[in-house]
């Protein structure tokens, strides 16, 4: 069953876990289980996606209720005025902050187009230097960075942080292999360590400002203490005790 985090007369969110699609695609037929489909069963009634997370990434992901309710919500992601926050571990040491504007091509089924406009902010919070071995360093080093997407193109995080050589750890397809097999053989996490722990948006039958929260899953909480990262771990409880509401 799916953790519902939200829900209103016209709203639901759901805490999206790590491995889950949204939705089915062409590429993803086989699948069985898709979220919108889920939380559908659960329910009882037809949902509508207003935008979407990657199978990899956990955390909040919201749908509509009816077309009515899922057509501003999609005109507002498309213009970007909802706030999205995003936690990651990535490798290396990354900038204090910084900008990534580096435009998107599309992926192999649309290499036609042209290259998107893409921008991701982002802050570092926290770094660990671990005495393993990792390719041919002695030791490997990593950072905790909060991320504030400003477009929202397909992977645009993960793309552009591998355009950075700070590469998200547990991402198969744009990551460093060598650090997502030390991660799993050494850590024990299989995951993407990529999460959507909070998305702020104008309501847009009531015009109240809406925050929806969710914190870390339980494989990226464990590390973030095993690094000694406690200061960012007690903002996470802090998300974890206050409720999703209007604000």
């Amino acid at each position: 069953m799916l953790e519902i985090i939200y829900e209103d007369a016209h709203y639901v969110a759901i805490h999206k876990p790590n491995g889950l699609l949204v939705h089915r695609t062409r590429i993803a037929e086989e699948k069985k289980e898709f979220a919108l489909q889920m939380l559908r069963d659960q329910l009882g009634y037809r949902l509508h996606a207003v935008h979407r997370l990657d199978r990899g990434t956990s955390g909040v992901l919201l749908f509509a209720k009816s077309p009515e309710a899922t057509a501003p919500l999609v005109k507002a992601f498309a213009e970007r005025q909802p706030d999205k926050t995003y936690y990651a571990i990535v490798r290396g040491y990354a900038p204090e902050s910084g900008t990534i504007d580096s435009p998107i091509r599309p992926d192999k089924d649309h290499q036609h187009k042209e290259a998107q406009e893409a921008v991701t902010h982002f802050t570092r919070l926290a770094t660990v230097e671990l005495p393993i071995p990792v390719g041919r360093y002695q030791t490997a080093r990593y950072s905790l960075v909060k991320i504030k997407p400003e477009t929202g193109r397909m992977h645009q995080i993960r793309k552009h942080f591998a355009h950075a050589r700070h590469y998200i750890i547990g991402d198969k397809k744009h990551g460093d292999w060598r650090h997502n097999l030390m991660f799993l053989e050494r850590l024990n996490s299989p995951s993407l360590l990529l999460h959507a722990a909070s998305l702020t948006f104008e309501h847009p039958f009531t015009g109240q400002i809406v925050t929806i929260k969710t914190p870390l899953p339980n494989n990226m909480a464990r590390l973030c203490r095993e690094f000694g990262w406690e200061a960012v771990m007690e903002e996470q409880e802090e998300l974890r005790a206050a409720p999703s509401t209007p604000e």
